[in-house]
């Protein structure tokens, strides 16, 4: 008999990898830019792992594989090793894992739970429990199988032998190797027998064998003679011996005595070279094989998501029915759905919950979506539905047209919620959900404002009064506080004397003069701009008188409070774009100024590093969901009149980095576009760095009705029949205020997609006379929705406009350059968005012109706080009013936050006077829980 034929892994693994190399490149002629990637996580530093870790490293960038090498220290904890796993489960860009064993770790690690942790889709290694389970069962195309019994599978195959019907004997049982090879020839139709240590007739099993598989670990324990004539062997073992002829004094051999077997069989592997290339190809194979599977499943940058089907009833039942008709899915499963890990989302309940600012960090690479803003015409005080349209677009674009879509809104206030107007969640079949807990606490983050905003207002009244009653010593004494002997300035206090010009360092250093530097900011009560602030519309606490108790020594003085949501924290929540800009921001904030005219921070008084301990969560953007399951941040709500009136650039920048290139983040700018738009472009746009791509403007019969001449609109009253017939004359007229506001918009270089919110007493007649006077004044397109009452269907059409008209060319700019003067920056945004012939300061606004030029904040951008319900300063103006001037009665800083606000007319920062003068109705069921009455 002829000597057996050698079956080369060297050879055959080679024309693995070529096959491999070739279906790679296939994969990113499919998917381009595309990669399968394989992670290798190893424990310690064993010179074996390395090396076996450095062939598979090799063996992945020859075929096209991205292929990462995580090394944990060999002090990695059980706990340590299981993160890490759960990070590279998560990861998508991660098609194989496997870890390296064995694990070299100083601590106690059980490798049984580490290898079942790597998750079943990703174990290329085939060696968890579900894995081996499938295998066990026959189920070979749904599940990986270990590299060593699938690279002599494939050897075995090379040999052109039929495995069905022959009798195959597996000498070894280990779960690496030996059992399952046993699975893969029973699975393959071969009569398997599985030997070892304890088999008491090896040899005569062994000579009954057509196929041998050994995997025994002892060097030439299977001897030549025992093998049947024309049996196919493969040997897995790696043995040394001695041998003296040899420099290392050993050499390798495998489980079978080679020279006397292949006299006898028809095929035998070589040790070395023949099992252990084919394993390294093997894992190569099953990595391509899984990143295929994951192709077929997802498409590269599409989110795997699972939408809600609404089912709809005429007529439109409540919002708070319709909410409560919707069981929104764990909010765990929606972050998993669109691309978070684990270990970037805080859980505040099944509902809600918070985003790690590290997501930003582990996307920055991947290219940002298309950025749509809503913004609406001149409102009338009932308001035409932006929240509603911009729920109501994304619904439409991810569940209808299968896009990534995000909507990005601002958390509305208790404030309004109990004492004005109820909810801003959207409504009807376009709205955020739960209701209750997007309207009521949601996170904390206001809250958080509140506790903040407080400390400031009383670190500065405790300021004033104690430099009023203390001498410089014993002030010096108390800031900086001798402790076991000895005294040290805090950062806070070096930066303080830094700015004073003091290089000192050592508190026992300063003279008596640079004490008293130090220790007295001298604030002027009269200059204080910062007011204590609570989320309730409370009409007694517009103005209070503080300091009434005999420990306060008459210190007493006159302030306000505001709503929490006008606080200057809450617009540097909105516009900041990381923790350490937070702080920076919060440090900058000024308060009041001394006698001589010199600002005072927080950071003079202290307290920035407190505020940002107070605000460390808030800066977290909270997710939530629509009705039909598409993603939702919820995050700031800073007003927008005193304030910019827009949802956070954190929460824009992170959605953007989720929905990907094709995707679509839709935010929502606070009342009309000459008001939430402007500040959205020209302080928003200007500080995130961000260049929207459509503008999309919300218009309605009612409100352009009012523009043309209507009756008033009045909340809690009906309508006048003016609304409710059809009158084209009326509405004719009032469509001046919808081509003044499309071109606002186009002022700013944007596409504008005019959505109109069509309502029932609408006519087709006059809502295609909307649509066509707003093409005509320059709209890319204007469409009809309904999204209110049929949910994302209802705005499909909107969706592929705005889809259209995010590839029109964009050519975004500011409307001022923000190094102008104050007063012309001010007169450009009165003349050019609101259509003034001029703009007039008031003795007050002219004092502060100078003061805040002189204090170096003449550069920052202007926010108008103006009524929304007009385009001039006075509310009762509708249409486009002409041949006004705009009165400027005052002008404030937020100088944190960066913007200057000058006071419009009658414009006020206390919170609005409630309507409702208790609240009998509203009330906890308490059995379901369920709030009743409030909305």
């Amino acid at each position: 008999m002829a000597p057996a034929e050698i079956l080369s892994g060297k050879t055959v693994s080679a024309q693995v990898r070529e096959r491999l190399k070739n279906q790679v490149a296939n994969l990113k002629e499919k998917a381009p830019g595309f990669r399968p990637g394989l992670a290798i996580l190893q424990v310690g530093d064993r010179d074996d792992s390395n090396l076996y870790i450095s062939m598979k490293l090799k063996a992945a960038a020859e075929i096209g594989i991205n292929a990462n090498h995580i090394k944990l220290p060999n002090t990695a904890s059980e706990a340590e090793v299981l993160r890490c796993i759960n990070t590279l489960n998560e990861d998508p860009a991660v098609h194989g894992f496997i870890v390296q064993l064995p694990l070299d770790s100083n601590k106690p690690i059980n490798t049984e739970k580490i290898t079942n942790a790597v998750a079943p889709e990703k174990d290329v290694d085939g060696l968890s429990s579900i894995n081996a389970g499938k295998l066990s069962r026959g189920d070979l195309g749904d599940c990986f199988i270990p590299c060593t019994p699938k690279g002599c599978m494939e050897l075995i195959r090379q040999t052109g032998i039929q495995v069905a019907g022959k009798r195959a004997v597996v000498i070894g049982r280990s779960k690496i190797v030996g059992a399952p090879m046993h699975d893969l020839l029973l699975w393959n139709h071969a009569t398997v027998t599985t030997c070892h240590s304890k088999t008491g007739s090896l040899a005569e099993e062994v000579g009954q064998a057509d196929i041998l598989v050994v995997a025994a670990g002892k060097a030439e324990m299977v001897k030549g003679e025992w093998i049947k004539p024309g049996a196919v062997v493969i040997d897995c073992g790696i043995n040394h011996i001695p041998d003296s002829t040899k420099a290392s004094g050993k050499r390798v051999v495998g489980d079978v005595a080679y020279s006397a077997a292949k006299e006898r069989a028809s095929y035998i592997t070589p040790v070395p070279g023949g099992v252990g290339p084919m394993t390294v190809a093997m894992l190569m194979q099953s990595t391509v094989e899984s990143a295929q599977r994951f192709l077929e499943k997802y498409q590269p940058g599409k989110w795997n998501i699972q939408y809600n089907q609404l089912s709809p009833q005429i007529p439109v039942p409540s919002d708070i029915e319709v909410s409560r008709s919707c069981i929104p899915k764990p909010i765990g499963q929606l972050a998993r759905e669109i691309g978070l890990l684990s270990d970037e989302v805080e859980l505040y309940g099944q509902n809600k919950a918070k985003i790690l600012l590290s997501t930003l960090e582990r996307l920055k690479a991947q290219p940002d979506g298309k950025y749509v803003v809503v913004t609406g015409i001149t409102p009338t005080p009932l308001g035409e539905g932006k929240s509603t349209t911009t729920v109501g677009l994304v619904q439409a674009l991810g569940a209808h047209l299968g896009r990534n879509a995000f909507a990005c809104v601002r958390q509305p206030s208790q404030g309004p919620t109990f004492g004005i107007k109820g909810g801003a969640a959207g409504g009807g079949y376009s709205q955020v959900v739960p209701m209750e807990e997007f309207n009521l606490h949601l996170t904390g983050d206001i809250h958080a404002i509140t506790a903040a905003n407080n400390l400031v207002a009383a670190a500065i009244d405790a300021r004033i009064f104690h430099e009023a009653t203390q001498s410089d010593q014993a002030l010096y004494s108390r800031l900086v506080p001798s402790i076991s002997g000895s005294r040290k300035f805090s950062d806070i206090q070096i930066r303080r004397l830094q700015r004073l010009q003091i290089k000192k360092t050592d508190p026992d250093a300063l003279t008596a003069e640079e004490i008293k530097k130090f220790v007295r900011l001298d604030i002027d009560p009269e200059s204080i701009t910062w007011a204590r602030v609570l989320d309730t519309s409370d009409r007694f606490l517009r103005k209070i008188t503080i300091g009434q108790s005999p420990t306060e020594k008459g210190h007493s003085r006159t302030t306000q409070f505001d709503i929490t949501v006008a606080s200057e924290i809450m617009a540097v929540l909105a516009l900041t774009d990381s923790l350490e800009d937070m702080r920076n921001r919060l440090a900058r904030m000024v308060v009041a100024s001394s006698r001589e005219g010199i600002p005072v921070t927080t950071e003079d008084l202290g307290v920035s590093g407190a505020l940002t301990v107070l605000m460390k969560d808030a800066i977290k953007p909270n997710l939530m969901q629509t009705l039909e399951g598409d993603p939702v941040f919820v995050h700031a709500g800073p007003f927008a009149n005193i304030a910019h009136g827009n949802s956070s650039v954190l929460a824009d920048k992170i959605a953007l980095k989720l929905v990907g290139k094709e995707g679509f983040v839709v935010t929502e700018a606070g009342f009309g576009a000459d008001i939430g738009m402007e500040k959205f472009f020209d302080i928003k746009c200007r500080y995130s760095g961000l260049q929207p791509h459509v503008v999309v403007l919300v218009a309605t019969v009612r409100a352009l009705k009012m523009h043309g001449g209507g009756p008033t609109v009045t909340a809690g009253v009906p309508l006048p029949k003016e609304y409710t017939e059809e009158n084209l004359q009326l509405l004719s007229r009032g469509c001046c205020n919808l081509s003044k506001q499309i071109q606002n918009a186009q002022t700013f270089g944007v596409p504008v997609v005019v959505a109109v919110n069509a309502f029932k007493s609408d006519t087709e007649a006059e809502l295609q006379l909307v649509m066509k006077l707003a093409r005509e004044a320059g709209a890319f397109d204007a469409v009809k929705c309904t999204h209110w009452a049929d949910g994302g269907k209802g705005a499909v059409a909107l969706a592929k406009a705005v889809q259209r008209a995010s590839q029109a060319p964009s050519h975004f700019r500011f409307l001022y350059d923000v190094k102008l003067p104050i007063l012309d920056k001010i007169r450009i945004i009165a003349q050019k968005i609101y259509g003034a012939d001029d703009v007039e300061l008031l003795p007050e606004a002219e004092q502060k012109v100078i003061l805040y030029t002189k204090q170096g904040f003449g550069s920052l951008p202007i926010c108008m706080a103006k009524t929304h319900l007009s385009l001039s300063h006075d509310p009762e103006l509708k249409g486009v009013p002409k041949g006004f001037i705009v009165p400027i009665r005052d002008i404030r800083a937020s100088v944190g936050a960066g913007f200057l606000y000058p006071l419009v007319g009658t414009m006020s920062t206390m919170p609005g006077l409630p309507t409702r003068p208790c609240f009998y109705d509203i009330d906890l069921d308490p059995v379901t829980g369920e709030v009743n009455g409030l909305f």
